[in-house]
């Protein structure tokens, strides 16, 4: 049975990349005549293409014909007129004409021959020219559109992937890291777009080129034909075994990208840390390992189709070889002209043209095919959270909250983070999270707006289960400032507004001065049009918490969650921002965690958790009296900073 289903996912692994780029492709399908004029463009360039060799042969045949007629003629004049009779029907016989024409009437041909071979030659150059214009217009045409159609294919798969990522659970997050996430937004949809843009328009071009030059071939000589015939279905199979090969490399090569690009991504994320323990070397040599095993796969691809394009060529100088001997042949015999012989040889170009192309087209296909089929990976993925098909739009909440015999293990295995976690928070409580580090307080701040859904147990708020009701109208009834403050390139004022965009300057102003950031702010010169650097790095970390308490406030939510929200502010700031925060979370259920048990004396319920359950609960007295390890914390934290005051 194990072996039965590890065989399957095996199979689906190796079917999912040749239905991914069919599905890629059929992003295009959505621009209607947009998608399809590049190749209605490339017909009529391609059609102009091959219009070209009949017309050169035209030419040849033209010159070739009116230089034999300009000589013959000159060669009846010399012979003395008792050997014409004797060397007329020669004439005739190695010129290919009517045996049974006089002296006169073959004079007549040969002036009619040298007289419309300038003419001949006229129209056909002009003709060139014409289709030369007509396929430089049209194959501009057809590559602009093509670009235009892959950009917006880009476009939109991005947008996709991009909103799918936003979409998925954090468990998701947790299991993947943002270097692969970001390769394959960027250089995996652009090798996709590579391939639509170009590729796939080569394929089509190719297809015709090859199938046009067929039809000639067989309509003008069948025996060249069939000599030109063999290499075709080599050179296919050449190119279905290399493609078979390439594929897998390809998408190892993307993998060793996106670990390269993970190992970039949290270098420069955590550039102070690595300069701070001075541990440049050591992560440049990671990054140097990483580096060169991408390069090594790359090289491992490279020799690979080093090797497939010196095959393919040798077997078309075979063939053209065999062409040349048959041709030669048929020269001799006087049963080709030069100017069909000519017009053959570049139509057996237009058949070894697409053979070549299709080597840079398996190319682009194996590396769209493993980009495409990483990036449906994503957008296929399933998300832990999400709404039911039934759910309802949570209204207007007063902020009582459950937790009834939660249990919760990440990932859904393993020791559990909280086990059975009862307690209820009534409308506008503050509700304390007092514990170790691990003992569960951040997973129970997670798990209140499902950004993670408990292993057994149920959440309910107002009396409706969190699973019953969607995640906007959960979310957008609770305010969030978590420990790790994250704020985003751009103003102060567009961070304050990030969850309300429409807010008035009053609005945004009365938020930051309740939560003390409106003095700092306005010591700014640009004040709230202050732009902040990438994660808030222009702020110190105070001033940066204050910001993102100040983002929550604006939503005015009936729940609000602070996790840890003045571990990074001094004690006056503290204090300061302790009394606005005692006003601010007044009619409010609040949710607070923090280290300092100063800061959560006051609270109306107090919860002491250990190693994921709830030892103690209740206010600070009652727990002064009853939990000994409440009064261990209390005991290591204010008596300690009491010695610290006296000393």
């Amino acid at each position: 049975m194990q072996a039965s289903l590890t065989q399957k996912r095996i199979q689906a692994r190796e079917a999912k990349p040749r239905g991914a780029i069919g599905r890629a492709i059929r992003y295009l399908f959505k621009y209607k005549l947009d998608a399809a004029l590049p190749y209605v463009f490339l017909i009529v360039a391609t059609l102009s293409q091959l219009a070209v060799p009949r017309l050169v042969r035209n030419v040849i045949d033209a010159v070739t014909s009116g230089y034999i007629a300009d000589q013959i003629l000159a060669a009846l004049d010399k012979i003395p007129a008792q050997f014409v009779s004797v060397a007329l029907p020669k004439i005739l016989e190695a010129t290919g004409r009517d045996a049974s024409l006089t002296l006169e009437q073959l004079r007549t041909q040969l002036e009619a021959d040298l007289a419309s071979a300038p003419q001949t030659l006229i129209s056909a150059i002009i003709f060139i020219i014409i289709f030369a214009l007509l396929r430089g217009l049209f194959a501009f045409l057809q590559a602009y559109w093509a670009e235009k159609n892959s950009q917006a294919v880009a476009y939109d798969m991005r947008n996709d992937l991009y909103a799918k990522i936003q979409r998925l659970s954090f468990s998701y997050h947790d299991k993947n890291q943002t270097g692969q996430l970001m390769i394959r937004a960027t250089d995996d949809v652009e090798k996709v777009r590579l391939f639509i843009g170009q590729g796939l328009v080569q394929l089509v071009g190719a297809l015709i080129l090859l199938t046009g030059t067929l039809i000639i071939l067989f309509t003008t000589n069948v025996k060249l034909a069939f000599t030109a015939l063999p290499i075709l279905p080599i050179a296919f199979v050449i190119f279905l075994i290399f493609g078979g090969l390439s594929q897998p490399l390809f998408a190892k090569v993307q993998q060793k990208l996106s670990a390269l690009n993970t190992v970039l991504q949290e270098n420069l994320a955590g550039i102070k840390v690595i300069k701070a323990f001075t541990r440049e070397k050591q992560q440049q040599q990671r990054f140097r390992v990483a580096a060169d095993e991408s390069m090594h796969q790359a090289i491992v691809v490279a020799r690979l189709f080093t090797f497939l394009f010196p095959l393919v060529f040798m077997i078309a100088n075979l063939g053209q070889a065999a062409i040349l001997n048959v041709g030669g042949k048929e020269i001799i015999a006087g049963a080709l002209s030069l100017g069909e012989w000519q017009e053959f040889s570049l139509y057996l170009i237009y058949l070894f043209l697409p053979i070549a192309q299709f080597g840079f087209i398996i190319t682009q296909l194996g590396q769209a095919s493993a980009s495409a089929s990483r990036i449906f990976e994503i957008i296929d993925a399933k998300s832990d959270i999400t709404d039911k098909p039934d759910a309802i739009k949570l209204p207007a909440v007063q902020g009582n909250v459950k937790f009834e015999n939660v249990t919760f293990r990440y990932f859904g295995g393993g020791e559990p983070v909280l086990s059975n976690v009862t307690f209820e928070a009534k409308s506008g409580e503050t509700i304390a999270l007092l514990g170790a580090t691990g003992s569960g307080k951040t997973t129970i701040i997670n798990l209140l707006p499902r950004f993670y859904d408990p292993s057994e147990g149920q959440i309910t708020i107002d009396g409706y289960d969190l699973r019953d009701v969607t995640l906007d109208s959960l979310r957008s009834q609770i305010g969030i400032v978590l420990q790790e403050t994250t704020l985003f390139s751009g103003t102060i004022r567009e961070n304050i507004a990030f969850g309300k965009p429409d807010a008035t300057d009053e609005e945004i102003i009365a938020a930051a001065q309740a939560a003390q950031a409106h003095d700092f702010i306005s010591s700014f010169p640009e004040k709230y049009n202050t732009h902040v650097g990438e994660r808030g790095t222009t702020l110190s970390g105070g001033q940066k918490q204050r910001v993102a308490i100040a983002r929550a406030l604006l939503l005015n939510p009936r729940i609000l969650i602070l996790d840890d929200s003045t571990s990074s502010v001094d004690m006056a700031t503290e204090a300061a921002l302790q009394k606005a925060l005692d006003v601010l979370m007044k009619g409010r259920t609040s949710f607070v965690i923090a280290q300092r048990i100063s800061t959560v004396m006051n609270a109306d319920k107090i919860l002491v958790l250990d190693k994921g359950k709830v030892v103690a609960e209740g206010k600070h007295k009652e727990l002064m009296e009853d939990s000994p390890i409440y009064a261990e914390i209390y005991n290591s934290q204010i008596l300690v900073n009491e010695k610290g005051g006296a000393g």
